[in-house]
């Protein structure tokens, strides 16, 4: 499924985005409980905490998929309306990420403090904080997802396409944490590229609005499977 693969894109963008990539050291200090020269110096980094913070915030963003669709579903009747609708949002978010137009409202940082003891639910309930309150970078980026989720035919299809974006924001997280070294290198380097690759990823969603808004995503996802018919077992 095509979709599948444009969310999976959208997960590493959110994370590669300006206000999530240079966070990253400090949200696994935090949810690890050690300090980030502990964190170098250590050889073995338990990575239990990364996993469930992950999995706080992959829980929200699924619901709200699934609450998407769920929604898209009951306007089906409206569904010519419905994928216009999509269409524009995405092609809306899209402007805002590229830098052609400015939505104020996406551009203030909202965070929920997640007061917690240092147990197993700890890590889940700070990443649903994240997942509900970071808004600046990701929002746009997750709207244009949730968006396309509305026009799945049905919520499974919503949970799957929000679950691969999960997936492509948690995937990244964990691995930095595993490789916390060479991931401070690495964020260090690619500071300078990191409003490059936002605008990629704007420039992406805008072709994918413009193919929701004229109705020609799904065509262009058979022609993808007709090349690739290995995806088939994806979707």
């Amino acid at each position: 499924m095509f979709e599948l693969f444009i969310a999976l894109g959208a997960g590493l963008i959110s994370f590669l985005s300006p206000c999530v990539l240079p966070l990253i050291p400090g949200y696994i200090s935090y949810i690890s409980g050690s300090s980030l020269n502990e964190l170098i110096e250590k050889k073995n980094i338990n990575l239990i905490p990364i996993i469930l913070f992950t999995f706080g915030f992959s829980i929200v963003f699924i619901i709200f998929g699934a609450a998407s669709t769920f929604l898209g579903q009951l306007l089906l009747q409206n569904s010519f309306e419905l994928r216009i609708l999509a269409g524009v949002i995405i092609i809306i978010f899209s402007l805002h990420i590229i830098g052609v137009i400015n939505l104020k409202f996406l551009n203030y940082e909202k965070r929920i403090q997640a007061n917690t003891n240092k147990n197993i639910f700890s890590p889940i309930l700070i990443g649903a904080a994240f997942g509900f309150g970071w808004t600046p970078c990701i929002g746009p980026i997750l709207g244009s997802i949730l968006a396309l989720a509305a026009t799945e035919e049905s919520i499974n299809k919503g949970i799957l396409l929000l679950f691969f974006y999960s997936l492509g924001l948690a995937i990244p997280f964990i691995l930095s944490g595993y490789l916390i070294q060479r991931f401070l290198i690495f964020s260090k380097n690619f500071k300078k590229n990191i409003n490059l690759v936002s605008k990629i990823g704007g420039i992406i969603l805008l072709i994918t609005g413009i193919l929701i808004l004229t109705n020609q995503l799904q065509t262009l996802g058979y022609y993808i499977l007709n090349i690739f018919p290995f995806l088939q077992n994806f979707g």
